[in-house]
């Protein structure tokens, strides 16, 4: 009988590859001395969101540094340092700020944003925390096959629900679905053309019926590449937009007032994530 010769080489490098010191992120523009030991990293999309997300869990967070469509400031939340970086819209993007953060010895992610609400008792202002994504995002395919599966760390998931309880902020739990297009892969009529493609064409129905709760663009790339390497992420977003009502985005009140939201529960969860490390030493 013949035996299976397995050829060591060809088997991929498992190792985590961590930055050098004083080694700067090509893409995020940051070094392990910037970044001050953070294992905690706040991603949300905008970069114009990151300076008011930054102050509301710490009034003394400092300005990092700009690069691309990374935008990074610090914040002290219960004596130890958390990042606030933009990601940018989109897998593609989500997946430089991971690599590059994880490579400085950030371990734990949490996505905070906008997201629009596919269900009926998900109304403008109110938040949701997701446990999972439907893949329809291209970037986290690179990183495993579709039956691999989206899901956020239970720690930050119940970490995140139990300070919207809480605080009392209305919060709803479920699976987004994550999509590389806002119009026709969130079946949206109101593109320049107007053209949703057949196979697309009732995917918003289908969704809704199946019990997801928002479209938003990062979050299957999130979990599933966080997953893959080891590492912890979770998602909190305000709803925005109430597709169930409308494709129209909320007025700048609405905006508002689902910041005010999220930044209060994600400091209360960073609070008790830190606390509850801190006290299992």
């Amino acid at each position: 009988m013949s035996k299976l010769v397995t050829d060591k080489s060809k088997e991929p490098e498992t190792m985590p590859h961590y930055a050098l010191p004083h080694e700067i992120m090509y893409h995020i523009g940051l070094s392990r001395e910037m970044t001050e030991g953070a294992r905690y990293a706040l991603v949300p999309g905008d970069p114009g969101r990151v300076e008011g997300l930054a102050k509301a869990l710490d009034e003394k967070a400092s300005f990092v540094c700009s690069h691309r469509d990374f935008t990074t400031w610090k914040a002290r939340v219960s004596g130890e340092t958390v990042l606030v970086m933009s990601t940018g819209m989109g897998g593609p993007c989500v997946t430089f700020a991971v690599e590059e953060l994880a490579r400085l010895g950030v371990t734990s992610f949490i996505r905070v944003g906008t997201t629009g609400s596919i269900q009926e008792d998900l109304n403008l202002g109110d938040l949701v925390i997701n446990k999972g994504a439907v893949r329809r995002d291209g970037a986290s395919r690179a990183y495993a096959p579709l039956a691999y599966p989206a899901m956020a760390d239970m720690r930050i998931t119940l970490a995140l629900e139990e300070a919207a309880r809480e605080l009392k902020v209305p919060c709803k739990t479920g699976i987004s679905v994550s999509t590389d297009s806002f119009w026709p892969g969130q079946e949206r009529y109101d593109s320049f053309s107007g053209y949703v493609r057949k196979n697309l064409q009732g995917s918003l129905a289908e969704y809704r019926a199946l019990g997801c709760t928002n479209f938003e663009m990062e979050n299957a790339t999130l979990f599933t590449l966080t997953s893959v390497l080891g590492l912890s992420a979770g998602s909190i977003c305000g709803v925005v937009a109430k597709r169930t009502d409308s494709e129209a985005v909320a007025p700048k009140a609405v905006y508002e007032l689902a910041e005010r939201r999220f930044h209060q529960v994600v400091k209360r969860a960073l609070e008790m994530l830190i606390g509850h490390f801190m006290v299992t030493l």
